[in-house]
């Protein structure tokens, strides 16, 4: 059985009347990385700093290494933050911000030395080590608030919006990076983010918030693929969102006269279809082909992404269309679904997809 670094049993944070998080409980594996997903006010950020000792919890408990922490100072929690403006001191060197919580802990000079050196190792910037902040990019502010918080040996990372800051090219190639680093280094890590390709492409495991209330918890490919709830599904990814009647055999009707193959049980259900799973059909095309029009399209350089009206359901399709010929509004367009991407929110297809619910 994996060690549990992190533990939050029953966390609740109230500000007067009003609760910010409610009843929210994880267990945290050593190494595992966890994203605390959502918008803005959902309560991720107070969850982590919760966890960091800034913000004491109304209800619940905190377990870090094993230890009960929920009334600790930050200080006594042994806990690494790269907050979201980095918080670096301007008038420290490289090396110096890296050595920092080193310096607060009163280590040796020998052992201070040794670690600001196998951090700069670490993040690849011992050339840089003299540098100020204000004459380094802001993809190397983010690697030397990193190396300070890693430099002390915490028991936990935590990151609030680590990428916040930092333009759409960088972003993609640091968070690549930053999971090779973390998995690298075998540090439980627990980080913030309202950005759902940086949550699926870093995290071990999602937790989905929404006004304080955690609405699902599961792995990347999990909370992808099988929502538990309408929110996730429209907050995870794009997705059309279909409303009609399962019928116990394995059929759901839309519309009438509609019938798509779809498991799940029987009575009125939401379904929703990614838009990967809907395509244009080819003169002649038989099966689960559906005549549309098109009332929206937009052109996204990989692709064009064009909405269809199916008897009065919207439907979203990706795809590429040569010669600059995307359908333009009005236009007549019958589409051919994949009923493989079908799925009932709340409902699991497969039993393997059931056991990462455990």
């Amino acid at each position: 059985m994996s060690k549990i670094d992190v533990s939050l049993k029953s966390i609740r944070k109230e500000y007067g009347s009003h609760v910010v998080v409610e009843d929210f409980s994880i267990d945290m594996s050593h190494g595992e990385i966890v994203c605390l997903l959502g918008p803005s006010g959902c309560g991720k950020t107070t969850t982590l700093r919760m966890v960091a000792g800034f913000i004491q919890p109304t209800a619940g408990r905190i377990c870090i290494g094993g230890a009960d922490v929920t009334e600790a100072p930050p200080y006594r929690r042994n806990t690494g933050m790269v907050f979201q403006a980095y918080a670096l001191f301007p008038h420290r060197t490289v090396e110096q911000n890296i050595a920092f919580g080193l310096e607060c802990r009163k280590l040796p000079t020998d052992v201070r030395r040794q670690r600001v050196g196998e951090m700069l190792e670490l993040i690849e910037m011992p050339h840089l080590r003299h540098r100020l902040p204000k004459e380094l990019s802001g993809g190397q502010q983010q690697r030397v608030a990193l190396a300070r918080a890693l430099a002390i040996q915490p028991n936990v990372l935590l990151l609030d919006e680590p990428f916040s800051n930092l333009d759409a090219q960088l972003r993609v190639r640091l968070r690549e990076e930053l999971r090779e680093l973390i998995k690298r280094v075998n540090i439980t890590t627990l980080f913030v983010t309202h950005d759902q390709e940086e949550a699926l492409s870093i995290a071990d495991r999602v937790v989905v918030m929404n006004k304080g209330i955690v609405e699902q918890v599961g792995r990347p490919s999990e909370i992808y693929e099988y929502p538990q709830t309408e929110f996730v599904a429209s907050f995870i990814g794009t997705c059309s969102s279909l409303k009609g009647r399962l019928d116990g055999s394995g059929r759901l009707q839309l519309n009438g006269d509609i019938w798509l193959p779809c498991d799940g049980p029987a009575g009125e259900v939401t379904a929703i279809i990614r838009p990967e799973f809907v395509r244009p059909a080819a003169n002649g095309e038989t099966g689960f082909v559906l005549a549309g029009r098109v009332v929206g399209s937009s052109y996204l350089g990989h692709m064009s992404r064009v909405i269809v009206d199916v008897a009065g359901e919207k439907l979203v399709m990706d795809a590429r269309f040569p010669n600059d010929s995307t359908p333009a509004c009005g236009q007549p367009l019958n589409v051919a679904i994949d009923p493989s991407g079908l799925r009932v929110i709340g409902g699991y297809k497969s039993p393997q997809m059931a056991e990462l619910r455990k």
